[in-house]
C-alpha cells in the first residue's frame, strides 16, 4: 500500500469508528454493534480493509498496547468501596465462576466443535473475559442498579489478565511434553502473578508518591501516567510473557484507592484516548474475521453458543452467589450480561498465529470460534439486555433528575414543582435549617457539602441528570458546576445568576459554571425577593388553541419560564442563549408574581393551570 493509502485509510477508520459512535448514541444502541457491523463490511465483506496490510508486523504489537490502555482506564475506576455487598459475588465470579466456565465451555468445545483438549482449554480461557470495552457501553444502555453495574465492571475488568494468565498457561502446557510440563507451567504461574503484582503495585506506588510530592507538574500527570503505564507493561511482558495485563490492572486499582490521590483528570483523559482506541480496534479486528472459517464451523458452533448462554453463565453466576444478597431479577440480569471483547479478540489471534507455525490441527479455527462468541454475545446482548433489565425491573430510572445545590425556599418550591412533575429531586445544603424544612417539604436531602469527599461517596445520583446549582454564594455555584459537569455534561449543568451587575471580569467562565438558569437579566437575589413577596410557580398547559407565544404576551414581564415538558416527559430548562420553543402538549413551569397570578387565571380558558 502506498503512503496516501495507508493514511487515507488510517483516518477512515477514524471518522468510521466516530460515526458508529454517534449512531449508537442517536439510536440508543450499544456502539459496540455497530462498531462490528462496521468492521465486518469494511473486511470480509468489501475487502476494502485489511488489517494484515495495512499494519503488518505492527498489528497485534499496537493491538496489545491499546488493550493495555483500555485495562488500566477501566482499574481506574475500581474502587474498593463499590464493594461493599457485592464483594463476595466478583472475587467467587472471577475464581469459581471462572474455572467452572473455563472447564465447562472447554467440554463443550471439544465434545461440538471436535478440537482436541489442549485447543479447548485455550478456547475456554479466551471465552470466560468479558472486559471493559463491551462491558461499561453496554452498561450506560442497558443501566442496572448500582449492585449489578458494580459486579460487572469488577468482574470485567479483573477476568481480563486472569483470562490472558490461563491462556499462557494452557499454551505453554501444549508445547511441552513429558514429566516437565506441570511444573513448568506452575513455574510459569507463580513468574506471571509475582512479576505482574510487584510491578503494578511499584508504578502505582511509585506514582502515588510522585503526584503527593507534587514533584510533577499539573500539565505532566496524564502523559507521566501513560508512559508509565506503556513502560510497565512492555517490560512485564518482557520478563513473564503477558504478565503485562495484570500489572496494568493492578496499577490502576492502586491509583484510584490511593489516599489525597485525585484521578480524575488522569480519569478523564484516559476515558477519551480509550473510547478513540475501542472505536477503532473494533473496527480492525472485525475486519480480520474469515468467512469461510466461519462457515466451516456450522450449527455445532451454534449449538456450543446456545451452551455458553444459556447453562455455563447462568450456572456460574448461581454458584457465585450463593449466600449473597442478590435476590433472583438481579441474578437473572447477571446470568444473561456477558458480552466477550477485545482481550478475547486479540490474545485469540496472537495464539492462533502461534499454533499456525506449530502445524497445530484446527489452529486457524481458534480466531473463527472466539469471534463467533464476540459477535453472538454482543449482539444478542446488545439488543435484548436493556428491555430484560426494565422487565425484571433492575434497571435504574431515566437521568432525568435534579440535583439542586441549596435548599433555601426558593430551591425547596422548585424542587417540589418538578417533584409533582414525576422527577426526582436531590436538595443539597450543609444548613441544617435549609436541611430540615426540604425535609418537613417531603423532598429528599442530602445534608453535607456536596462537594466534600463524603458526598463523593455517599451523594446517591441514580436517576439524576441535571444539576441546578440556586445559593447567594457565586463560588458554590460554580464550583458545584465544575464538580458534576463530567459527570453530567456541560448542557445538564446550570448555575444561578449571583449579580446581574457582574462584569466579564467578575462573571466565571461558561466553561466552569455551565450555563445561567433561566436568563441573564435576571439574578437570585431578585427571584428570591419575587418569591418571599408571594410569587409562586405555575405549570400550564399548552394546545393548539393556547400557544406559548400567546402564554408569553397574556403573562407579560411579572413571569419567569423556568422549564418545559415535552410531549415525551422529556424535560428543558430555560437557560440564557437557550432556544427552546414549546408546542402543542407541552407544559410550561413559570415563577408567576402575585400580581399576575390573580388576574391571569381566569383568561386561561384554553390553557390548564395548576
Amino acid at each position: 500500500m502506498s503512503e496516501t493509502q495507508i493514511t487515507l485509510t488510517i483516518a477512515a477508520i477514524g471518522v468510521t469508528g466516530f460515526a458508529c459512535q454517534w449512531a449508537a448514541w442517536r439510536l440508543k444502541l450499544p456502539a459496540i454493534l455497530l462498531l462490528l457491523v462496521a468492521g465486518i463490511l469494511a473486511g470480509p465483506v468489501t475487502g476494502l480493509l485489511t488489517p494484515s496490510h495495512l499494519f503488518g508486523e505492527l498489528l497485534f504489537p499496537l493491538v496489545s498496547l491499546c488493550v493495555a490502555i483500555i485495562l488500566f482506564e477501566g482499574s481506574l475506576t475500581l474502587e474498593f468501596s463499590e464493594l461493599k455487598g457485592v464483594g463476595s459475588v466478583v472475587k467467587n465470579l472471577i475464581s469459581l465462576g471462572a474455572l467452572f466456565s473455563w472447564g465447562s465451555i472447554a467440554a463443550a468445545c471439544h465434545f461440538l466443535l471436535g478440537f482436541d483438549w489442549g485447543l479447548s482449554l485455550l478456547f475456554g480461557s479466551l471465552t470466560i473475559v468479558t472486559g471493559p470495552t463491551v462491558i461499561t457501553p453496554l452498561l450506560r444502555t442497558v443501566r442496572p442498579n448500582n449492585k449489578i453495574a458494580n459486579i460487572l465492571r469488577w468482574e470485567g475488568i479483573l477476568i481480563d489478565p486472569i483470562g490472558a494468565l490461563l491462556a499462557v498457561l494452557v499454551y505453554e502446557f501444549m508445547t511441552l511434553s513429558g514429566d516437565n510440563a506441570i511444573s513448568h507451567t506452575l513455574i510459569t504461574l507463580f513468574e506471571m502473578i509475582l512479576i505482574g503484582l510487584t510491578s503494578g503495585i511499584a508504578a502505582g506506588w511509585g506514582l502515588s508518591r510522585m503526584l503527593k510530592k507534587q514533584w510533577l507538574p499539573e500539565y505532566l500527570h496524564n502523559i507521566a501516567t501513560l508512559n508509565i503505564m506503556l513502560m510497565i507493561f512492555v517490560l512485564s511482558n518482557m520478563l513473564a510473557s503477558e504478565s503485562g495485563l495484570l500489572s496494568v490492572t493492578v496499577f490502576g486499582i492502586w491509583l484510584a484507592n490511593a489516599k489525597d490521590i485525585k484521578v480524575d483528570q488522569i480519569l478523564h483523559f484516559k476515558e477519551n484516548l480509550t473510547l478513540f482506541l475501542i472505536s477503532g480496534l473494533f473496527i480492525v479486528l472485525a475486519a480480520r474475521i474469515e468467512w469461510q472459517d466461519l462457515l466451516v464451523l456450522g450449527l455445532p458452533m451454534l449449538a456450543l453458543l446456545m451452551v455458553i448462554q444459556l447453562l455455563v453463565r447462568p450456572l456460574a453466576v448461581l454458584i457465585s452467589s450463593i449466600g449473597s444478597s442478590l435476590n433472583w431479577r438481579e441474578k437473572a440480569l447477571l446470568a444473561w450480561v456477558a458480552p466477550r471483547g477485545i482481550v478475547a479478540a486479540a490474545v485469540s489471534a496472537l495464539f492462533a498465529l502461534k499454533l499456525v507455525e506449530r502445524d497445530h490441527p484446527h489452529a486457524q479455527l481458534l480466531v473463527a470460534a472466539t469471534f463467533a462468541v464476540i459477535i453472538a454475545t454482543v449482539i444478542l446482548q446488545s439488543l435484548t439486555a436493556a428491555q430484560l433489565a426494565k422487565w425484571l425491573k433492575v434497571a435504574d430510572p431515566s437521568p432525568s433528575g435534579f440535583l439542586i445545590i441549596g435548599a433555601n425556599n426558593l430551591a425547596i418550591d422548585i424542587g417540589s414543582t418538578l417533584n409533582k412533575a414525576g422527577f426526582r429531586v436531590l436538595l443539597a445544603d450543609a444548613n441544617w435549617d435549609h436541611i430540615s424544612a426540604a425535609r418537613l417539604a417531603g423532598l429528599e436531602i442530602y445534608y453535607g457539602n456536596p462537594l466534600s469527599s463524603h458526598a463523593e461517596e455517599y451523594l446517591d445520583l441514580i436517576g439524576i441528570g441535571h444539576l441546578l446549582a440556586i445559593t447567594p454564594n457565586r463560588h458554590l455555584n460554580v464550583m458545584a458546576g465544575m464538580r458534576f459537569m463530567h459527570e453530567l455534561g456541560h448542557h445538564k449543568v446550570f448555575c444561578i445568576n449571583s449579580n446581574t451587575n457582574d462584569t466579564a471580569k467578575l462573571r466565571a467562565a461558561d466553561d466552569y459554571r455551565g450555563k445561567t438558569l433561566f436568563s441573564g437579566q435576571v439574578s437570585y437575589r431578585q427571584l428570591a425577593s419575587l418569591h418571599a413577596q408571594g410569587a409562586t410557580l405555575k405549570t400550564t398547559k399548552l394546545s393548539d388553541a393556547y400557544s406559548y407565544q400567546q402564554y408569553l404576551s397574556q403573562q407579560g414581564n411579572t413571569t419567569i419560564p423556568m422549564f418545559a415538558i415535552d410531549g415525551e416527559k422529556h424535560i428543558h430548562v430555560f437557560a440564557e442563549g437557550g432556544d427552546i420553543k414549546p408546542d402543542s402538549g407541552w407544559s410550561v413551569i413559570s415563577l408567576v408574581s402575585s400580581k399576575s397570578a390573580a388576574t391571569d387565571t381566569n383568561r386561561l380558558d384554553n390553557g390548564k393551570t395548576t
